[in-house]
């Protein structure tokens, strides 16, 4: 694809519209006769240079990870190129080279190091943490090159899937609503969706518009819908934006509240259980507690150094947060200073959730670890370090204490990029199962309501269901996209999976 100057220079000028430089766009569009190239301006989204510019910079960091024959290397760049090195040939070939240099550096230890390490499995002393937490003493770290075939006798019929289309692009989350079989889903299309997938009821659909307000009329946002969250009694959806903004709507799709105060893309969000607020956790650093009831902000906590990733209620007024600055940070409501700081990973952290007792906290990151901590010390309670590559999110089954199933042991489940699940026992701090019949990274992981059952949903687009208890695969599915996100109703009989290529799927596991 090329791009003519005409279309280079409009590009300029709108970026410096968009900036605030009027006086400078103004000149700069009567020099380059703007005004007399066919290009309409209308049809071209807002920050349109970056776009291509970080598209641009992608493409580059894609060669250079790439051999002549067109195969990749398993790896990436240590670090981001910059604008001016991308341009540089000396720099990249350079770049290429030691990047080739590190990966046969790095195939070379793991050879030596699976033939040579064992994992080690401590039961905790005193507050010290276990490493290595596995139950058989062994890594299970199936690559699997070919694609899998599903098992006839596991795999999910046709006439079971209904498969929903009218996304126009990839949907990254779906929730179904705590009390009915309302599934919302979150798109790249800036629209969230509703769907009723009640009995007797045709799959209708309720279109959420992420709109921003622009020279006086409500204009399509172009930015992904990135989260989403229910309130506990299923009355009402928050969702967040890249546009910076949440948003709060009515079950019937009606927009109730806009939220704000981010100033950025928000990355995560979710409702406390008592309904009366929304956290949510965004690029510009900070978490944000808001009044569902009025949508203003009730405080914000200015205490990462980086975008935060994602946020997680130890009750109604507590919470905790994570971010790429690999710190962990327990907040309260009024408190002008984190309770508690957690620090101990080495790469950003993806992902934090509190065990239902919320005495547990558990956050898996980049650094391929998974770790859980307490309040009640300073250091993790386990380390745990089984996954070969990065975990991406992680689970606790709603089992144990202060659930629904108090006389079920508790769990905790972590998806990597490693293209396996794993099962933990958190008290022994052990690996009880590798789930490995992945073929391609792991986005979601999700329980059942009874926890006798985990949904697993990956990029080779298959959904799997497992036996919590033996590990055994029991379901299997294999979309038309990636999966981004699984997800169980209320009452355990459909799981929901939302996809790649825009289709938002639902398995009926009723016999």
């Amino acid at each position: 694809m090329s791009i003519t100057s005409d279309e280079v220079n409009f590009l300029v000028y709108r970026y410096l519209q968009e900036s605030g430089f009027s006086h400078s766009a103004f000149t700069f569009g009567i020099e380059s006769h703007i005004s007399q190239s066919n290009i309409n301006g209308t049809l071209v989204p807002p920050a349109a240079l970056i776009s291509i510019l970080q598209k641009g910079l992608q493409y580059v960091e894609a060669e250079i990870s790439i051999n002549e024959d067109g195969t990749v290397f398993d790896g990436r760049p240590i670090e981001s190129l910059s604008l001016i090195d991308a341009v540089m040939p000396d720099v990249v070939q350079t770049r290429q080279q030691a990047f080739r240099d590190k990966l046969a550096q790095q195939q070379a230890t793991c050879t030596i190091t699976a033939s040579t390490s064992g994992i080690q499995s401590n039961v905790p002393k005193n507050g010290e943490a276990t490493v290595n937490g596995e139950e058989n003493g062994t890594h299970n770290m199936n690559n699997h090159s070919e694609p899998m075939e599903i098992d006839v006798d596991v795999e999910i019929p046709a006439s079971k899937a209904t498969v929903l289309r009218g996304h126009e692009s990839e949907v990254f989350i779906c929730a179904w609503n705590p009390v009915s079989d309302l599934l919302a889903s979150g798109s790249g299309d800036s629209t969230a969706r509703i769907w009723n997938l009640n009995e007797n009821n045709n799959s209708t659909q309720l279109v959420l518009r992420h709109c921003i307000r622009e020279g006086g009329q409500d204009v399509p946002s172009n930015k992904d819908v990135t989260s989403l969250d229910w309130n506990s009694d299923g009355t009402l959806l928050a969702t967040g934006s890249y546009d910076g903004f949440a948003r709060i709507w009515t079950k019937d799709g009606n927009l109730a509240s806009t939220l704000g105060q981010h100033k950025g893309p928000i990355f995560a969000l979710k409702w406390n259980k008592k309904g009366n607020c929304i956290l949510s956790a965004g690029v510009d650093k900070t978490t944000i507690i808001w009044d569902a009831h009025t949508g203003e902000a009730k405080q914000q906590f200015p205490f990462h150094s980086a975008p935060a990733l994602d946020v997680d209620w130890q009750n109604n007024t507590t919470f905790a947060s994570c971010s790429t600055d690999m710190c962990i940070h327990v907040c309260r409501l009024g408190s002008d200073r984190p309770l508690k700081t957690f620090q101990g990973h080495t790469n950003e952290v993806n992902a934090i959730k509190w065990d239902p007792s919320g005495m547990l906290l558990a956050s898996c990151s980049d650094d391929m670890t998974l770790k859980i901590w307490s309040m009640k010390q300073e250091s993790c309670v386990h380390d745990l370090q089984a996954h070969s590559k990065e975990i991406y999110t992680i689970k606790w089954s709603p089992t144990g204490p202060s659930t629904n199933n108090p006389n079920a042991n508790i769990m905790l489940a972590s998806a990597s990029f490693d293209s396996t699940v794993r099962l933990w026992d958190v008290e022994r701090g052990v690996c009880i199962h590798t789930l490995t019949r992945h073929q391609e990274p792991v986005y979601s992981v999700a329980f059942s309501p009874d926890g006798k059952h985990l949904a697993s949903g990956s990029f080779d687009k298959c959904v799997h269901i497992w036996n919590t208890t033996t590990g055994a695969l029991v379901h299997s599915y294999r979309g038309t996209g990636g999966i981004f996100e699984v997800c169980w109703n209320s009452t355990g009989d459909k799981v929901g999976a939302s996809a790649s290529d825009g289709s938002v799927c639902v398995l009926d596991l009723r016999k």
